[in-house]
């Protein structure tokens, strides 16, 4: 189970003992990631997917009405929602890479027209450039990455949906890598279409970044051999 859904079973857990009730505010980030062990980040992965359920409602700010308060009663859907994240590892991995391709396609057209913050993708892209890394974790990186791509469109239901992918997407790919003939010039290509996508998002050109994009996901998965 990975971190989020570390946060989504405990929450789950404490809706249905009824420790937690429509009205009330989930704890706070901090106090939940000390108690559960886990990062920040993933925290805040699993409130967006909590968001996107319509479970709870995030306000930003200091005030006494910031922070996620639960808005329905999701004792049942929640526990959907995570069994949704563990089985998505064992899709067929064409429909996971089909999938990918209309989620992130539309994504990246929506967001070439909102001037998105490409900040927090650069990083990613840099820390990726480090020739260093192994390739698990060079593609954890890779998956964090399509999900930030998802995330430009400001839609979290589309959000949601790649993050319960990235297990599948990074097991598909993983499974992938002793098949390459060359990973290290594999490595340099991805990297270069990756930077392609973000430099056409960065001109506000949506359809190629969109085009780039299916090309980049169908691209690896034919070096794959796996159909």
């Amino acid at each position: 189970m990975r971190a989020h859904e570390v946060v989504l079973h405990r929450i789950e857990q404490d809706l249905a003992a009824a420790r937690l009730r429509v009205g009330d505010r989930l704890p706070a980030e901090r106090a939940l990631a000390e108690d559960l062990g886990v990062g920040r980040s993933s925290v805040r992965e699993a409130i967006r997917v909590l968001e996107a359920m319509g479970v709870v409602k995030t306000s930003v700010g200091s005030g006494p009405d910031a922070g996620a308060i639960v808005v329905a009663d999701p004792a049942t859907s929640i526990g959907s929602a995570l069994r949704l994240h563990m089985a998505t590892q064992f899709l067929p991995i064409a429909d996971v890479v089909q999938t990918r391709v209309l989620l992130e396609s539309w994504a990246l057209r929506e967001a070439a027209a909102r001037t998105p913050d490409l900040s927090a993708i650069d990083e990613l892209l840099d820390r990726m450039d480090d020739q260093s890394l192994e390739p698990d974790q060079f593609h954890r990186l890779d998956a964090e990455l399509h999900v930030r791509f998802a995330g430009l469109a400001g839609n979290v239901l589309i959000e949601a949906m790649m993050t319960s992918l990235r297990d599948s997407i990074h097991g598909y790919v993983m499974d992938a890598v002793p098949m390459l003939d060359d990973w290290s010039a594999v490595a340099v290509n991805l990297r270069c279409e990756h930077r392609g996508i973000v430099d056409a998002l960065r001109r506000g050109h949506g359809a190629k970044a969109a085009t780039l994009a299916r090309e980049h996901i169908e691209g690896f998965y034919g070096l794959m051999r796996l159909d």
